[in-house]
């Protein structure tokens, strides 16, 4: 895949002073449309995400593919959102991937219907350091701007494209018969690059970002480690 670094280094604090543009805190649930136990938790995570803006959560609805085989294919189901959740399972010292599960900051995890829980989770995560992530539309492309790291660091850059709602109505499996509402559905997630922390700016084209409703750049430590900094831009 193709982006093109910027000659230009961004002058940025990683204190961010308006209300508009603190952290997002990024919460990831896996989950199928397969699976009896999740619809709670799909709920939950439109919750969350109808309280985005305010709360500032990034919600992410990753469909895993291991209930496609017991009765319902997932419509929205991936092997790579899989992998990424069998990942933080290696991560944390699961002895088995589940759902519905949440994933909060990339640093803890918790049954995605565990309201109490994920809530108590989402305000530990704030105090994790961040580093100031913004994407805006330009003339040459979607820029995105890096701020400086307080330490060196090995992360990936992750671009996420996302569906803001879907609606299906089940007809085989656990769920059978029942309308399923889910909400910032992920379609695709792909590394764009490496960070090792400096300050900077690179440009993504629009045949780089792809289509979907929403994107989120993610800046993750290296393995599906703790989330440093995330931005979203509505793509429609």
């Amino acid at each position: 895949m193709r982006f093109i670094i910027a000659a230009a280094f961004l002058v940025l604090s990683p204190n961010i002073a308006s209300a508009a543009e603190k952290p997002l805190t990024v919460v990831e649930l896996f989950t199928s449309q397969g699976c009896s136990s999740c619809p709670p938790a799909d709920e939950y995570l439109a919750y969350l995400a109808e309280r985005g803006d305010t709360d500032r959560v990034l919600a992410l609805s990753f469909h895993v593919d291991y209930w496609d085989y017991l009765g319902w294919k997932d419509p929205y189901s991936s092997p790579v959102n899989t992998s990424r959740q069998r990942s933080y399972g290696r991560n944390m010292d699961l002895r088995y991937v589940y759902t519905p599960q949440m994933v909060i900051q990339g640093a803890d995890q918790t049954t995605g219907s565990n309201r109490g829980g994920v809530s108590a989770l989402i305000r530990k995560a704030r105090a994790l350091p961040r580093v100031p992530v913004t994407i805006k539309r330009g003339e040459s492309g979607f820029i995105i701007n890096l701020g400086k790291a307080a330490t060196p660091v090995d992360a990936d850059l992750l671009l996420v494209i996302y569906d803001d709602r879907h609606s299906t109505a089940v007809k085989r499996g656990e769920n059978r018969g029942e309308t399923i509402i889910n909400r910032n559905v992920v379609r695709s997630i792909r590394r764009i690059g490496g960070w090792q922390g400096d300050k900077t700016s690179f440009t993504l084209s629009q045949a780089d970002i792809g289509s979907g409703d929403k994107c989120a750049v993610i800046v993750q430590t290296k393995g599906s480690g703790p989330i440093l900094g995330a931005a979203v831009m509505a793509l429609n």
